[in-house]
C-alpha cells in the first residue's frame, strides 16, 4: 500500500500534484484509493479486459469510421505509412518499434476522428488496455497476425474507406479478445 504522504516523500514534490495524478489514475481505473488506508495498483484480470473490450469495439469502431472520413490527404497518407511500417516490424519481430508504431497509430485516429467526446472516452480505455498488453504480450502475442490486422484497419482508414475501416477494426478487437482469452 502506498499513501499520499509516502508518494510525497519519495518524489520529493508536494501533496497537491501528488493528490491529483493520483485522483486521474483512479479515475482510469488503474489505482483504487481507500480513504485513511492507502493507495494500491488495480488489479489486471482477464474478465475485467474482456469487459472493457466491449466498450472499446464500439468506440474504436466509431473513431476509425470518422477518422476514415475526416482525415486530410496528408493524414490518409500518415495512415498509409503507418500500416508499411507495423508490417515491416512484424518481419523483424520487433515489438518494441510496433508498440510505439501502435501508440501513433491510436493517437492518429483520436486527432483525426475529430470528436472529443469519442477521443476522452477511448483515453479512459487506453491505459488499462495498454496495461493488460504490456504486461502479457510476451507469452500470447502473434506480432505478424496483429501488426496485419492493425495494417488492414490504417489502410482502410488511409483509403478514406469507413466500412472497410469499422469491419478491420472489428477484426482487430476480435484477435485481441482472443488474445485476452489465451493469457489464462
Amino acid at each position: 500500500m502506498l499513501s499520499e504522504a509516502s508518494l510525497t516523500e519519495l518524489l520529493g514534490i508536494g501533496r497537491t500534484p501528488i493528490r491529483e495524478a493520483l485522483q486521474r489514475l483512479a479515475l482510469e481505473g488503474l489505482v483504487v484509493i481507500l480513504p485513511r488506508r492507502g493507495i494500491f495498483v488495480s488489479e489486471v484480470n482477464v474478465r475485467s479486459q474482456l469487459e472493457l473490450l466491449r466498450v472499446r469495439r464500439e468506440v474504436e469502431r466509431l473513431m476509425v469510421r470518422l477518422a476514415a472520413g475526416r482525415a486530410t490527404a496528408l493524414e490518409h497518407e500518415q495512415f498509409i505509412e503507418i500500416a508499411d511500417a507495423m508490417v515491416k516490424t512484424s518481419y523483424s519481430n520487433d515489438d518494441a518499434e510496433f508498440m510505439r508504431l501502435d501508440q501513433e497509430f491510436n493517437s492518429l485516429i483520436s486527432s483525426t476522428c475529430r470528436n472529443d467526446y469519442a477521443r476522452k472516452t477511448m483515453g479512459l480505455l487506453q491505459g488499462l488496455a495498454r496495461r493488460f498488453w504490456y504486461q502479457h504480450y510476451k507469452e500470447a502475442l502473434d506480432l505478424p497476425l496483429c501488426a496485419s490486422l492493425h495494417a488492414n484497419l490504417a489502410r482502410a482508414i488511409g483509403r478514406g474507406d469507413g466500412d472497410g475501416a469499422a469491419e478491420a477494426s472489428d477484426k482487430l478487437i476480435d484477435y485481441i479478445e482472443q488474445f485476452a482469452r489465451a493469457t489464462v
